[in-house]
């Protein structure tokens, strides 16, 4: 027996040490091989040269901000390391462009771009003033998309491959609702909530959409739709409005050859893609050959949109608040726990004059929320001016920490209100039984263990929950009436977790005005009498490590997210949609799964 211990014992060892010695190997030899990716490319300058050609491939996902690397050692083996491009590097460059004088042109290569309506709106926006400037806009793709297309109809030429197509198509989103599933697995869903419209709980306990929850979507679907329609017509000033609906809904231009396009007049001209270097050659006035094509890299470094001037005796505080508001997490999210010291740290320093809380979050957590709020009330406490700047997202919990700002500027494709609080508790008494678990409640009081996954709560149970949700709405909306000023009977009436879109949120006062990032630094600036001698610091900072250094080094192409998600890891997301799902607070300010994106097809 002992000599079968110490064999087992000494079997471990070998291979701990065996297993230690394989991972140094491998991380030895990717190491070397990113050192030598790196060596190989680093004696290379970027040369901006008279005549130069900013190229923007408008593809792959678009985040908000960069944010610190996630990986793990498999990922970096597959050399799965990529960074997907941000709007803050996208509007540096554009802007630096604009002023460079070498930069001749933009250069829009589409290939299928993943962002929401907001961002894309924002670089539409930054691509219209750069051609005030009289620099030209090219734009080419092999096939468009609907949020290519929406980005590339702002360009002076607008180009397609005579094989491609432009998949216009409109506004929509499927949504998937779960009640049978749940059904078959025994696990119910126990609801409290406040608020008609709060349809985040619908696809947990229905089959199918309620008549509120479809009618709030078509309205904002359909408003949104028609000032991207507005937009495309006032740039391409051969097709109106009503014609766009017409070549989508009558002519399915999305299955329609390239000449249709054309003839419609949403495309200047069919080349092949070998041929568009010559015509932008042609378009700038300089021979092919001595067109110098630069990515966005040459004129903003990788983490320079994210390096802040902390120095300074006057420094405008941007803070991004992006993703779901959670108590306790990690990067992608707001987490209430590093946000409040950080507020108050900036509060509290002298240097700064002003905040502008660049907003992108459908929502979360309550309890973060409300503290986030409150973090943002003693800044303002201190004298100081705060400004809100809404991205594809100020909604539900997202509204809350920011409709007591002193100005808050949207996006004309904003999503924000959803003003309503909703608790979802899971009873999977019916999963246990069906794999056989009984489980046993030992305790001195029922409540003990209140909310028991495994067992349904009883009417009592469900009315104090009821009112616990009802006192959070009752703070919400007495929070939203301090902000804007409004009588609470109005807020109610706008509330009951209606999501709103930004030209309807400043009808009824929700917002102040429509504009960008840019817009809310210049009024905390004017505000706080800083003329334009001022600098800016971005938060949370971005934390420099060795794993966000190496797609830097290695210079890998971006991939998307979505292909990401698409590689046969099916089972994967679900996994992660059921943990995210579990992981949740009970009460939650979340605004409804809306993932806002133009319906895109498969080229065919």
């Amino acid at each position: 027996m002992l000599k079968k211990f110490f064999m087992n014992m000494l079997s471990s060892f070998v291979g701990a040490w065996i297993a230690l010695v394989l991972f140094g190997v491998v991380a030895v030899m990717v190491c070397i091989g990113i050192a030598a990716k790196f060596g190989a490319s680093s004696g290379e300058t970027v040369n901006v040269s008279k005549g130069s050609v900013l190229t923007i491939e408008l593809s792959g996902v678009i985040e908000e901000r960069e944010t610190p690397l996630d990986i793990d050692y498999i990922s970096l083996m597959r050399r799965d390391v990529s960074r997907p491009q941000t709007l803050e590097n996208l509007v540096m460059a554009i802007r630096e462009a604009k002023e460079n004088k070498n930069i001749s042109a933009i250069y829009l290569k589409c290939g299928g771009v993943s962002a929401r309506l907001a961002t894309l709106n924002a670089l539409r926006d930054e691509l219209s003033d750069f051609r005030k400037g009289g620099k030209k806009i090219i734009a080419y793709a092999d096939s468009y998309g609907s949020g290519d297309y929406f980005v590339a109809s702002c360009a002076d030429k607008v180009f397609l491959n005579p094989g491609g197509q432009v998949m216009l198509q409109g506004i929509g989103g499927t949504s998937l609702y779960l009640k049978g599933l749940f059904d078959k697995l025994g696990v119910e869903f126990q609801v409290v909530k406040v608020g008609t419209y709060k349809s985040a709980v619908e696809p947990y306990i229905l089959s199918e959409m309620s008549q509120p929850a479809r009618a709030q979507l078509d309205t904002l679907y359909g408003n949104m739709w028609s000032y991207v329609r507005e937009q495309i017509a006032s740039s391409r000033k051969k097709v109106t409005a009503a014609a766009i609906d017409s070549l989508v809904s009558r002519d399915f231009i999305f299955l329609q050859p390239a000449s249709a396009a054309v003839k419609a007049g949403l495309i200047d001209k069919l080349y092949y893609e070998r041929k568009v270097d010559d015509v932008i050659a042609d378009m700038i006035g300089r021979d092919k050959d001595k067109v110098n094509f630069v990515n966005p890299s040459a004129l903003v470094k990788p983490s320079e949109a994210a390096v802040s001037a902390f120095g300074g005796k006057k420094r405008i505080a941007v803070v991004y608040a992006s993703g779901e508001i959670v108590d306790g997490g990690g990067s992608g999210t707001i987490n209430f726990e590093k946000y409040v010291p950080l507020i108050t740290k900036l509060a509290n320093d002298d240097d700064v004059k002003g905040l502008v809380l660049r907003v992108n979050s459908p929502g979360g957590a309550v309890f973060g929320s409300e503290q986030i709020g409150e973090a943002l009330d003693y800044f303002q406490s201190r004298g100081k001016p705060l400004a809100v700047s809404m991205g594809d997202y100020a909604a539900s919990g997202g509204y809350w920490i920011s409709c007591c700002a002193d100005r808050i500027y949207a996006d004309p494709l904003t999503i924000t209100g959803s003003i309503g609080i909703f608790g979802l508790i899971p009873n999977a008494a019916g999963l246990a039984e069906k794999i056989g678990v009984s489980p046993q409640l030992v305790a001195t009081n029922p409540e003990a263990e209140f909310p028991n996954g495994f067992l349904p709560m009883d009417s009592r149970q469900l009315a104090a929950m009821q009112k616990y949700v009802e006192r959070g709405y009752d703070k919400f909306v007495k929070r939203v009436a301090k902000g804007r000023k409004m009588k609470e009977d109005y807020v109610r009436q706008i509330g009951e977790g209606r999501v709103w879109d930004a030209e309807s949120a400043l009808r009824i006062g929700l917002i102040d005005e429509m504009g960008g990032l840019q817009n809310a630094v210049d009024w905390i600036a004017d505000k706080a009498k800083l003329g334009e001698n001022y600098s800016l610091s971005s938060y949370p900072e971005i934390e420099t490590s060795f794993w966000n250094m190496i797609p830097e080094m290695a210079q890998m192409t971006a991939e998307t997210q979505m292909a990401k998600a698409a590689d046969g890891n099916y089972e994967l997301l679900l996994v992660k949609f059921a943990r995210r799902i579990l992981e949740r607070k009970p009460v939650q300010a979340l605004m409804p799964e809306i993932d806002v994106r133009f319906q895109e097809s498969t080229p065919l």
